[in-house]
């Protein structure tokens, strides 16, 4: 059962107090009452008595989105995990959210909020909630926090991510073999070691099968925001770009694209709907595994710390969709890669590989390890300009 929200209501309160008072009428409207929290603790023998009569209610879940639910992008791919997470345990959880929740000081209030409604499993979904999320994991130790595509952890807050650089590499592939300009763009979002990990992986993917290939980037210094995405998009076919690829969340890329008469890739979620001339596939994240596997963690009582990094062995990752305009001897490198992805026979991040400026950043043959992926903040040799500072 859903009990959906909206940030409206969970701003517009003056305080802390105001905001609990409301809780109740946000969403359901109802809420079953529960015992009071001093009270509970002076008196155990009576609230053991109470927890052996009435057996437990469903485990409340609740996911805060940065986006709209209808972004068609990242948000949109958290919330089909939420719906078959709730397909999964039925009336044993109940899950809501709260969508377009900015990072920084408003993230922690709908935190807070969250808490207060008593929702016991937290999903932040966003790198900037990563701060807000360690201060109100401080404040209830009793809540266990999940933070997406974060670092940071505590007792009751590990982390979870997807390696979107996969997606990214084989979407090179595909457009490597299918540009005519020898020239690619990319839409950034935030110049964060993710997103350049995945411009990174895109253009390399495109030099194993054209090194002739280039790519440019505009960054719009946003998640979600179509207006710029499309500006970014039209800039980058203005500047002889016939392939695009972003790591923003809606589908104005590729939309900008099927005007122009260019090629572009779906990110996040399968977009081919929104430009099907110009899709050549979408690269998708399907958060249902870790979504269900972290609830029965937290169902069963083995919920612990830590971090989890998903790729497509764990079927976290795929590109799907792919275009009747791909040439078959594209469609099977793609294959043969995702292969061995899932096998680990391949390794993206293999040496030797070289920055824009002509160095060496990893030695011939070596593999690169997670430390080193979680710390890009280069471009590699084939990208034009400079990486902006993301303060």
């Amino acid at each position: 059962m859903t009990r959906p929200l909206t940030k409206r209501s969970l701003l517009k309160a003056a305080g802390w107090a105001s905001i609990a008072a409301t809780a109740a009428l946000v969403g359901c409207g109802k809420k079953e009452a529960t015992p009071d929290a001093a009270s509970a603790a002076s008196t155990p023998a009576a609230t053991a008595s109470v927890a052996a009569a009435a057996p437990a209610g469903p485990l409340l879940i609740a996911f805060a989105y940065v986006g709209p639910v209808g972004d068609a992008g990242w948000t949109y791919a958290h919330d089909q995990a939420r719906l078959a997470l709730e397909k999964e345990y039925g009336d044993k959880i109940k899950t809501s959210f709260v969508e377009k929740v900015p990072e920084g000081p408003d993230a922690e209030r709908v935190l807070r909020d969250m808490v207060s409604q008593g929702n016991k499993l937290i999903f932040g979904t966003t790198f900037g909630y990563m701060e807000p999320m360690l201060k109100v994991a401080a404040d209830h130790k009793d809540v266990k926090f999940e933070h997406g595509t974060g670092y940071k952890t505590a007792e009751n807050m590990r982390t979870y991510d997807s390696r979107t650089y996969e997606g990214a590499y084989m979407a090179g592939v595909i457009a490597g073999g299918m540009t005519k300009s020898n020239t690619l763009g990319v839409v950034g979002s935030i110049p964060i070691p993710e997103v350049i990990r995945n411009i990174n992986a895109f253009t390399l993917g495109a030099q194993s099968v054209n090194p002739k290939v280039k790519t440019k980037v505009v960054w719009i210094n946003n998640w979600f925001d179509p207006p710029k995405e499309t500006e970014g998009a039209q800039s980058l076919l203005n500047q002889g770009a016939d392939v695009l690829f972003q790591n923003t969340d809606s589908s104005a890329v590729l939309q900008t694209a099927e005007k122009a008469g260019k090629y572009a890739f779906g990110w996040d979620s399968d977009m081919s709907k929104f430009g099907p001339k110009a899709h050549l596939g979408s690269a998708i994240i399907n958060w249902a595994p870790y979504y269900i596997k972290a609830t029965k963690d937290a169902l069963e009582g083995t919920w612990t710390t830590g971090g989890v990094w998903w790729g497509v062995k764990e079927g976290a990752i795929d590109l799907v969709s792919l275009s009747d305009k791909v040439p078959a001897d594209l469609k099977a490198k793609v294959d043969t890669i995702k292969a061995g992805l899932k096998d680990g026979s391949f390794v993206i991040w293999k040496g030797p590989i070289v920055g824009q400026d002509g160095k060496e950043v990893l030695a011939k043959d070596a593999v690169a390890d997670d430390k080193f992926l979680g710390g890009i903040n280069f471009y590699v040799k084939g990208v034009d300009g400079a990486v902006p500072s993301s303060k």
